[in-house]
């Protein structure tokens, strides 16, 4: 299966998302995701995608004070209309999926039916403008199982997998989310770690490094996608520049599109 390979538009120091597209289409990605959602910035990064003929396939919406959902009061308002904006950028652009969190760290305030009821605006929002939600892993499981059991049956509900999420953050036998969810499987984020921090387990070790600098299993994990039946990109989420400060945009990108062209043949010993 040949998969189109991208990633996240924000991926080189110094460089805006929008001058950063001439890099990343030089490199040879044919699909990229964003994590802007000022709606006139996504259109215009869309058009420049449509010139270069790269792919603007997701994106990312704002997430931070996400635990600001399961708490009383009208905190919570801003993020939302955050989220809001991205739905409504993407829909005006005609891109189809918008990744959200769910909660944030290891200990987010309980699950509440009012927080639950936030969600339902939420996938109500996206439902009215046509653009699927993607529900991404991070720490805690039982707070993206509660979601997505929730919302099992709706059309515009899915799921982003983030395999370093669930390498650094798993403990003892990993939560096998590919075969929870990746039946509804719209996205990915792929990028590496060394796992849980086995000194202190409540360190946050998502390092967000280059495929096969960390210790992840990409060819197991290529078997679990496997058999899903998914059939969308592999898209990095480089978020750790600093470790790679020495090369230039070209080098980085050249290295990056390698990694993850390497992850995708790993598929091709399955068939």
């Amino acid at each position: 299966m040949k998969r189109k390979l991208g990633i996240i538009t924000s991926c080189l120091p110094g460089k805006s998302e929008y001058d950063a597209l001439d890099y990343i289409a030089d490199a040879g990605f044919e699909m990229v995701f964003c994590d802007e959602f000022n709606q006139k910035e996504i259109l215009r990064l869309k058009e420049k995608c449509d010139r270069l003929g790269i792919a603007l396939e997701f994106l990312h919406a704002p997430y931070a004070g996400v635990n600001q959902f399961w708490n009383p009061g009208d905190a919570y308002l801003k993020l939302r209309d955050g989220i809001y904006s991205s739905i409504e950028g993407a829909s005006e652009a005609g891109i189809p999926v918008v990744v959200s969190h769910v909660s944030s760290g290891w200990f987010p305030p309980l699950i509440y039916d009012f927080g639950l009821a936030r969600f339902d605006e939420l996938v109500e929002y996206a439902t009215a403008k046509k653009v699927k939600i993607a529900f991404e892993n991070l720490r805690r499981d039982d707070y993206l199982d509660v979601i997505m059991k929730r919302y099992e049956k709706e059309p515009y509900v899915g799921f982003c997998y983030d395999c370093g999420h669930q390498h650094c953050y798993s403990y003892g036998e990993p939560v096998d989310y590919l075969a929870l969810y990746g039946d509804r499987l719209l996205c990915t984020h792929i990028h590496d770690n060394f796992g849980r921090d086995q000194t202190d387990i409540w360190r946050d070790a998502d390092e967000h490094i280059m495929p096969f600098d960390g210790n992840l299993d990409y060819t197991a994990m290529m078997k679990r996608l496997h058999k899903t039946g998914y059939t969308g990109a592999l898209t990095l989420e480089l978020c750790n520049q600093e470790r790679y400060c020495e090369k230039t945009p070209a080098e980085f990108l050249a290295i990056a599109h390698e990694r993850i062209a390497k992850i995708a043949a790993l598929e091709s010993q399955l068939s």
